[in-house]
């Protein structure tokens, strides 16, 4: 068993199929195919399903899969604790971040690692806040923005922001200066799958308000779309709302609703270097 076999095999899984995952760790396709073959012989057991469609893990894949990833973040904070030791932060950076806080929240910070510690090699990818807290858990991600609170997370705290009301132009609560629970109790609502959703839920029925929730979307550029488009009325977080709203009227919310986000690692005793850098840095900025 080698470890070009094991990144393969996590490639394939992580890409949905040979050719994908070939692109993604610089192997031909034949190569990450034999690679795979030759590690489902020596464990004796299929790693993946094969069919017309595509690829699927087993059920001694799945398992494989996570000591897979185990192994080799062990074999790469091996050479990064020894670099490390020697005054040098190397190694990969993997930052999963919520849509709306890459731009506003992470560039800035990310120009200004990378130009500090220019051999650190850093992967950003975003989702939503169940796939980050999931890939933090794994170990696919060594970073992540997350939504407060975060049980279970050693967190640093980045953003404070505001809930807003948004509504078609020409909305009837358009007009209001501001926007209550139960004003929009009644009306079709555009639920965020993402991060903000236990928040508004939670607002919700401590309000005792039941929301009429007539479409489910991931993301607030999605939701400004279906409310331009009169489908309905939602709750979004000011971060990253663009200048231009278009066909959207915004009103604050009263009581206010606030998000909170935050830098989150599974373990800080744990953190691989580049990781421990990364939070260090933040916190350096808020001094």
């Amino acid at each position: 068993m080698t470890l070009a076999q094991l990144r393969a095999f996590i490639a394939v899984a992580e890409h949905g199929g040979f050719t994908a995952a070939a692109e993604h760790i610089g192997m031909s396709q034949p190569a990450v195919s034999r690679a795979v073959t030759g590690l489902e012989r020596e464990l004796g057991a299929p790693l993946f399903v094969r069919h017309r469609d595509g690829i699927a893990l087993t059920e001694a894949g799945r398992r494989a899969l996570a000591r897979a990833r185990e192994t080799l973040r062990s074999f790469d904070l091996i050479r990064a604790e020894v670099a490390a030791a020697a005054g040098q932060v190397t190694g990969m950076l993997r930052l999963a971040s919520l849509p709306s806080a890459t731009g506003t929240l992470m560039a800035r910070p990310l120009r200004a690692f990378t130009d500090r510690y220019p051999q650190v090699q850093i992967r950003l990818f975003e989702g939503v806040d169940d796939d980050i807290r999931a890939w933090l858990s794994r170990g696919a991600a060594e970073i992540g923005v997350v939504t407060l609170p975060a049980p279970g997370l050693h967190t640093l705290h980045l953003s404070t922001h505001d809930m807003v009301a948004v509504l078609p132009a020409g909305h009837p609560l358009a007009r209001r200066p501001d926007v209550r629970l139960a004003d929009l109790a009644g009306q079709p609502f555009i639920l965020s799958t993402a991060g903000c959703r236990p928040l508004i839920m939670g607002a919700s029925q401590a309000a005792g308000v039941r929301l009429d929730i007539a479409y489910e979307a991931g993301g607030p550029a999605a939701i400004l779309e279906m409310v331009a488009a009169g489908l309905g009325v939602s709750i979004v977080p000011t971060l990253g709302l663009p200048a231009d709203l278009g066909a959207v009227t915004v009103r604050p919310l009263a009581p206010r609703m606030t998000r909170s986000l935050a830098l989150a690692v599974p373990s800080l005793q744990d953190c691989a270097p580049a990781a421990r850098a990364f939070l260090r840095q933040f916190e350096e900025e808020d001094r």
